[in-house]
């Protein structure tokens, strides 16, 4: 081989390595509010076992929340310990934590309006358990020591590093625990806390807010003003909590951002219309590195699915978060009894006129996880 091929050879070979790239994506999927009414608290105990099961709450919706590399949710009750109660001071058993984990949940929050309903034992416990049980959450820390090391929480999956942050508008007017920390909604606390996330060089910066107003279907002008406020910093994603029904999404591809602005009840004992479900964000996020201190990361897909949470008409009373899916297979099977047949029906042709009307560039995701033909349709 003559000098000039050589050459040649050589400037393409660096042509190649300095274009060289790597491209990586993850999923994600967030849910909305986790609850523990009695009711449910009431449906969840086997008299037989004398203990407390979940698991059949979450059978049929299991294979679509573990599907994704992450998923995400918003934990609003304690783990305080007996005696468990609903509303309006939640304390759950730990058999719901532990179901949520078994069920393919990733990362809970925990910043949120019930979060020190029993107190400082109650926050501890709940950060105590999780932990013990090993899962990942923020929003509340122990002290002020916990925080400065904990927060953000930095999560490392396929190769991505997100920085996920956790705020709640307040406490029901409860006070904080002395000693004890719950991320309330603050502007200036926010900036810090982003420009802090910032020098840790994520790939993105979630924001997951409790705010707005219960049972309003729109967001409210502050919800609007806040995730502009986050966006302007550099938060890729904001997921929003608390309203306990659904509130549109925007995936803003102009400037490559998303909000949630309410994903509604994952799961709860609340019967009323609007809030007999919820929706789940499902994001697939893109990183192309050129080398080890260059990449860049953007939103390539932005869906939702739909969920409803049926409660059985026997004297069970159980609850049973159903999928809506395209083939609609687990409803069509599994809720028969006339009166939930037509509650499910409303839910659904509401959440989809309401996302139809007020989304932007976000659909309902046409994907049916190829484990669902193996979903058994029977009660556990």
């Amino acid at each position: 081989m003559n000098k000039y091929l050589v050459f040649k050879f050589l400037v393409l070979l660096s042509i190649i390595n300095t274009q060289a790239q790597d491209t990586t994506r993850i999923s994600l999927l967030f849910g909305g509010d986790v609850m523990g009414h009695d009711s449910q608290i009431s449906a969840a105990y086997d008299a037989t076992k004398k203990a407390y099961d979940y698991e059949p709450c979450f059978q049929f919706v299991k294979e679509l929340v573990s599907s994704p590399d992450l998923t995400i949710a918003n934990l609003e009750v304690t783990l305080a310990g007996p005696p468990y109660k609903g509303y309006p001071q939640f304390s759950s058993p730990d058999a719901l934590a532990v179901t949520l984990k078994n069920s393919g949940f990733d990362v809970l929050v925990t910043a949120n309006n019930h979060c020190v309903d029993r107190g400082k034992k109650g926050l501890d416990r709940t950060i105590s358990r999780l932990d013990s049980l090993e899962i990942p959450h923020t929003g509340t820390f122990v002290d002020t020591i916990s925080r400065v090391s904990l927060s953000p929480l930095m999560i490392r999956k396929n190769g991505f590093n997100l920085a996920l942050l956790n705020y709640s508008y307040g406490t029901n007017g409860l006070p904080i625990p002395k000693l004890s920390i719950v991320n309330l909604i603050d502007t200036a606390l926010i900036r810090k806390d982003v420009e802090y996330a910032k020098t840790l060089k994520p790939d993105a910066i979630i924001v997951f807010t409790h705010w707005g107003t219960e049972y309003e279907s729109l967001p409210s002008a502050w919800q609007k003003r806040l995730t502009d406020f986050c966006f302007n910093l550099g938060v890729k994603l904001v997921i929003g909590s608390h309203p306990h029904v659904i509130q549109p999404m925007e995936w803003r591809k102009e400037t490559d951002q998303f909000v949630a602005y309410s994903l509604g009840n994952f799961v709860s004992g609340q019967r009323k219309r609007y809030t007999d479900g919820g929706a789940m964000a499902y994001i697939e996020l893109e990183k192309i590195s050129y080398h080890p201190d260059s990449a860049v990361t953007t939103i390539v897909n932005a869906e939702y699915y739909l969920e409803y949470v049926y409660k059985a008409s026997d004297a069970s009373k159980d609850y049973y978060v159903i999928p809506v899916l395209p083939s609609a297979t687990v409803a069509r099977a599994f809720v028969k009894d006339t009166v939930s047949v037509e509650a499910m029906r409303i839910f659904v042709e509401d959440s989809r006129s309401l996302f139809s009307k007020h989304n932007k560039e976000v659909l309902e995701r046409a994907y049916l996880p190829a484990k669902y033909e193996k979903v058994t349709l029977e009660v556990r």
